[in-house]
Order: structure tokens, then C-alpha cells, then sequence
């Protein structure tokens, strides 16, 4: 049986996948700011640093896989506190963890969000800032519509977040590695922070959002995706985004994916090629 880092496991999604994982016997190493193994505030610098160090202390620097759930979703008043958790609070942990990661050849899932594909007005400026782990760069950008802080500033975060699994998942610290690092875009699913948004200001946004299966998702569905993603199924599976909307991407968005890729990524390729050839021969 394996060792697991979870965050956001007091609540929600992040709840029902450790509950997924415990039931199958693994260890769970549940990270919240309440009701966990390992109390923090992925908020601040200090308490990344603590939840990141007291993970590996408590897992001996062995971990099977790691999944990133904790996360807020819109928050008014918020947007920096958010893009704190929502971007930092997944970067900084798995960067920490990835020695961990790598002793096992393990898995890691980061939570996303279909808002990535679907917001509307998000600024590229912002989430290249965030990506880079500017979050007070990107805070000025957002900051310049302040009708739409909060939704665009949640969007940006899981744009960013995404984009950097992407861009971290395919080097050879990761992939090349063995260690599997992809994510997971649900849509809405029944949570706490959902019913929160649906009793508020938002509900009736979000009760009109297009879902063309006509009902919102559950955690125990997501979390059955999170175990086959951190199962031996995925051991080639590098860089993914699974989305579990109940179609509402592909509503939004039938022909803007799949595109092939842009001509200037070839070179990057062949060099790339290059090399994992010379690699290979010594």
C-alpha cells in the first residue's frame, strides 16, 4: 500500500479522494487549515513551507502520489488570498515534494477547473505572472476590473496552475523521472463551496450555466477519476488535462481543441529529441 499527500482533504473533493484512497488501504496524509493530519494556511509562505515540510517528515521523504484539491473558488475581497492557494498553494508543495515523488516514481493530480476554458475576459498578463509565481504582479493586472476580480482572478488561477503542470510535467525532472503529473478540471460538483455559491449573490449564474448532461457532479465521482489517474493505468500518462464537466467544454468549445501544434514548437522538438538521444547513450 502506497503514502499519499492530499490537500484540501477536510472538505469536498479532496475529502471524498482521501476517503477513496483510505478505503483501499493506502496511508492518507490529509493537509487543511482544520481537521487534517497536517494543519496550514496555504495562504502564506510560512504556512506552505510547514505543510510542505511536515508531509515529508511524517512520509519518511517517500511519497506514492500527491493530490492537490485544496483551492478557493471566487472569493470578493479576496482574489489575492486566493491566488495564493489556488496557484502557490499547488506549485510550491510539489515542488518541495518532488524528490519524494521521485524516490517512488509516483503520481501527482492537481486540481483544475473547466472556469480555465470557460471565463471569458481572463488577461494573458495575469496568469503568465502567476505561472512565474508573480501573484502580486498579477493581482495589479486584475485588479483593473474590478466587477470581474473575482471570477476572472479564480479562472487565472487554474489557467496558470494548469499551464504550469504542462509546462513541469514533460522535463526530466518529472516525466523524465517516472513521475506522472497531471490534472483533473471538474465542473460543478456538489460541494460545500458550490452550495455556497448557489445560496449566494452568484446562484442564478450558476444555475444557468450551460451543463449539457443537466445535473452537477458529485465528489465520490471525481474522486473515483483521481484514483485511476494515480493508479498503474496512468503510468504513461504525462501532461493531462481530464475534463469532467458533464459537457460543458465541449459546449463552449467543440472545434478549438484538438489543433495541431504551432510550427515554431518543432524545432523545440527535434531538439528535445536530441536530446533524450544522447541521454540514452551514456
Amino acid at each position: 500500500m502506497g503514502v499519499y499527500a492530499v490537500t484540501g482533504s477536510a472538505s469536498g473533493m479532496g475529502a471524498a479522494v482521501a476517503e477513496r484512497l483510505r478505503a483501499d488501504g493506502h496511508r492518507v496524509i490529509g493537509v487543511d487549515r482544520a481537521d487534517a493530519d497536517v494543519v496550514a494556511d496555504l495562504s502564506t509562505p510560512d504556512g506552505r513551507s510547514a505543510a510542505a515540510r511536515e508531509v515529508l517528515t511524517t512520509a519518511g521523504d517517500r511519497l506514492d502520489g500527491a493530490v492537490m484539491a485544496a483551492g478557493m473558488g471566487p472569493t470578493p475581497g479576496k482574489i489575492a488570498t486566493v491566488a495564493q492557494v489556488n496557484v502557490l498553494g499547488v506549485t510550491d508543495l510539489l515542488t518541495a515534494w518532488l524528490p519524494a515523488l521521485q524516490a517512488t516514481r509516483g503520481k501527482a493530480v492537481v486540481f483544475g477547473s473547466n472556469s480555465s476554458t470557460t471565463t471569458p475576459f481572463v488577461p494573458r498578463g495575469a496568469t503568465r505572472r502567476l505561472v512565474a509565481g508573480d501573484v502580486a504582479g498579477a493581482i495589479r493586472i486584475l485588479r483593473r476590473i474590478p466587477p470581474l476580480a473575482p471570477v476572472t482572478t479564480y479562472a487565472a488561477s487554474k489557467v496558470a496552475v494548469t499551464q504550469w503542470v504542462r509546462t513541469h510535467a514533460t522535463s526530466p525532472e518529472w516525466a523524465g523521472a517516472g513521475v506522472c503529473l497531471n490534472v483533473i478540471c471538474p465542473g460543478a460538483v456538489e460541494t460545500p463551496l458550490l452550495q455556497g455559491q448557489l445560496d449566494g449573490a452568484t446562484g442564478g449564474h450558476v444555475r444557468r450555466f450551460p451543463i449539457p448532461i443537466r445535473r452537477f457532479g458529485t465528489a465520490s465521482e471525481i474522486a473515483e477519476w483521481v484514483l485511476l489517474m494515480l493508479s498503474p493505468a496512468a503510468d504513461t500518462m504525462v501532461g493531462s488535462v481530464v475534463t469532467v464537466d458533464g459537457g460543458t467544454d465541449a459546449w463552449f468549445r467543440a472545434r478549438d481543441w484538438p489543433r495541431p501544434p504551432r510550427p515554431r514548437a518543432v524545432p523545440r522538438y527535434l531538439v528535445r529529441m536530441a536530446t533524450w538521444r544522447r541521454q540514452a547513450r551514456r
